[in-house]
């Protein structure tokens, strides 16, 4: 009886302990508005070399990375960089706003 209150106990702790373990990742990439002046400046310059004829409406950090949301041609593009201003991604922000249940 013993050891299977044990293997119980160690099931459930073993349960939490992931469950732990996966709302600090999901944490981790949440998305943070942030000002321009805390954005390292090779990302800032990336972000305006992608830009070109658009504007950086705001910046966001995720994790380590950044993200510039730029508006043009009417639209608005989410460009996630690293802290060395590499793009790693592009997206419509309007379709991510949508898939969060966000309002725009």
């Amino acid at each position: 009886m013993k050891t299977a209150n044990l293997i119980v106990t160690a099931l459930v702790s073993a349960g939490l302990g992931f469950s732990t373990a996966a709302q600090a990742k999901e944490r981790e990439h949440e998305e943070q508005t942030i000002n321009g002046s805390d954005v390292p400046a090779a990302v800032q310059q990336a972000a305006q070399a992608e830009a070109k004829g658009g504007t950086i409406v705001r910046w966001e950090k995720e994790g380590a990375n950044f993200e510039a949301v730029i508006e043009k041609n009417g639209k608005q593009i989410g460009v996630e960089m690293d802290a060395n201003g590499k793009v790693l991604s592009k997206h419509n922000e309007a379709k991510e706003h949508k898939e969060k249940g966000e309002k725009n």
